[in-house]
């Protein structure tokens, strides 16, 4: 029997009232491994007491399988909309079918509710679909909606749960990130704003062995033995180079890409997820960032440079994050620079979800210079520091105290003198008395903290203490800045 978390059902509710009031179009966010399938599969098995009828439309058939899988475990009848299909019945109130199937179709007749998976890749015949069907309830599923003209098809966003929340309850588990040798894309091509694939391959094929030797460094010094990996590649031929490479040093990696049938990645990705697999790790570019569900891989590496994608970025560390018995936290190896690229909208996004359809965060990110960037991460072993501390959590290593010392969240600010961290964790407390008196939630908290200091208090203690009048002055100037703000684009 599905049940849901409270986050999930709050969720629903949500989405409920937003249909209430007249928005047809609605996206769920919801950070990865929150269990968007399962919140859809409740909304879809409403439809079906209500004798209405619902679809899930998924970007591939192997996709539809899985959700069809799902479906069986919560003992949920339905049918697969696609001609040949084992599980063909169209006369079903629930149906499930890829978004090819409707391109092919058309159209659903009858149709209530149209959920539909990874929403910001919605297909053009897809939002064809939507509009001819105006009265049609419609959900995007999506943890990353920031894909252009994404407004103009969805209406509202649905959020109710942070990544930092799910985090702290144990469904997500956090990331311990280390910069390794990084692909050099200066100079690359670039195709709107994005570098080339071919390029990216081309020199990402150039580090293999720093991939290779880094992951078995990594892998045995932290967990004294291989453990589950999937690694995003930079292209096909990249791919095929690593897996060559890890079989040369003993290690089985499977590369799976488009050119291999579904039935080759499905048994593939069926073996991998086998707690006894002998496969100990999968290569692909984009493939692995899509339904993909192995909640015990403990390492992912970053090898596809991205300047401008910061869906991508989000999904593929997404896949590692999924919370597992005996799992607490991935290890992230970034040889793309992607994390540090894209680190304040990161951070932005783990804090205070996603309320808004925003076109302006896939824009291609100006590129930290040498210094910034190894001022992030420690000199001995490349661990993002992850402490307002002179000393590294990991290897230990204690930095010379200058002007340039790590701040909080990881970032190098220029202050006068050595650490200046007792007037954060003032103003940080001081801020959180209105969390803890439930005036304030605690991502509004951090980004009025962030809006006075440039960063958020993600290291600060969560310590209430009663504000003074300097605080209190400052929050109510930021209400009043904001509530101008709104005016203005009025």
């Amino acid at each position: 029997m599905l049940k849901l978390r409270e986050y999930q059902q709050d969720i629903l509710d949500k989405l409920r009232n937003g249909f209430a009031v007249g928005y047809n179009r609605q996206i769920l966010y919801a950070p990865t491994g929150a269990g968007k399938t399962e919140m859809a599969i409740a909304l879809l098995d409403a439809t079906k007491k209500k004798l209405n009828r619902g679809a899930m439309i998924l970007d591939r058939i192997i996709l539809c399988d899985q959700t069809s899988r799902r479906l069986d475990d919560y003992e949920i009848d339905h049918g697969v909309l696609q001609a040949g299909h084992w599980r063909f019945k169209p006369y079903e109130k629930i149906q499930v079918c890829s978004a090819q199937t409707l391109e092919r179709r058309s159209e659903l007749p009858g149709l209530n509710l149209l959920i539909i998976d990874e929403a910001h890749q919605t297909r053009d015949a897809t939002k064809k679909f939507i509009d001819a069907n105006p009265n049609l309830k419609v959900i995007g599923l999506t943890a990353t909606p920031f894909t252009k003209g994404l407004g103009k098809v969805y209406e509202n966003v649905i959020s109710s749960v942070t990544t930092e929340q799910l985090v702290s309850q144990g469904v997500l588990v956090p990331l311990k990130v280390f910069v390794s040798t990084e692909i050099d894309m200066s100079g690359a091509n670039k195709v709107a704003g994005e570098w080339s694939q071919k390029d990216a391959t081309e020199r990402g094929m150039k580090i293999t062995g720093d991939i290779v030797t880094e992951w078995i460094k990594m892998t045995h010094e932290i967990f004294s033995r291989p453990r589950k990996t999937i690694i995003f590649c930079s292209g096909v031929d990249h791919g095929t180079d690593l897996s060559r490479k890890f079989a040369e040093k003993g290690y089985n990696f499977i590369s799976v890409s488009y050119k291999d049938d579904e039935s080759f990645k499905r048994d593939v990705i069926e073996d991998f997820a086998k707690p006894d697999t002998a496969i100990h790790g999968l290569i692909a570019t984009d493939i692995l960032t899509k339904g993909f569900d192995v909640p015990d891989v403990m390492i992912g590496v970053s090898a596809r440079p991205f300047s401008k994608s910061l869906t991508s970025h989000i999904q593929q560390m997404g896949r590692v994050m999924r919370g597992s018995p005996g799992k607490e936290f991935a290890l992230w190896l970034d040889h793309s620079g992607n994390y540090l690229r894209f680190k304040e909208d990161w951070d932005d996004v783990y804090l205070n979800g996603v309320h808004e359809l925003d076109d302006s965060r896939e824009k291609v990110k100006k590129e930290k210079t040498k210094e910034e960037k190894e001022a992030f991460t420690c000199p001995s072993c490349k661990a993002l520091w992850t402490s307002a501390t002179d000393t590294c959590s990991h290897c230990g290593f204690v930095v010379e105290k200058k002007n340039k010392v790590i701040e909080l969240a990881g970032e190098m600010k220029e202050l006068k003198g050595a650490m200046a961290t007792g007037n954060h964790q003032k103003w940080w407390s001081e801020i959180y008395h209105f969390v803890e008196n439930g005036s304030m939630n605690r991502g509004h908290a951090a980004y009025t903290f962030k809006d006075k200091f440039g960063f958020f208090p993600n290291y600060l203690k969560d310590q209430p203490v009663a504000p003074t009048q300097e605080v209190v002055a400052f929050i109510q100037s930021r209400k009043k800045a904001y509530i101008k703000s709104i005016r203005r684009k009025r």
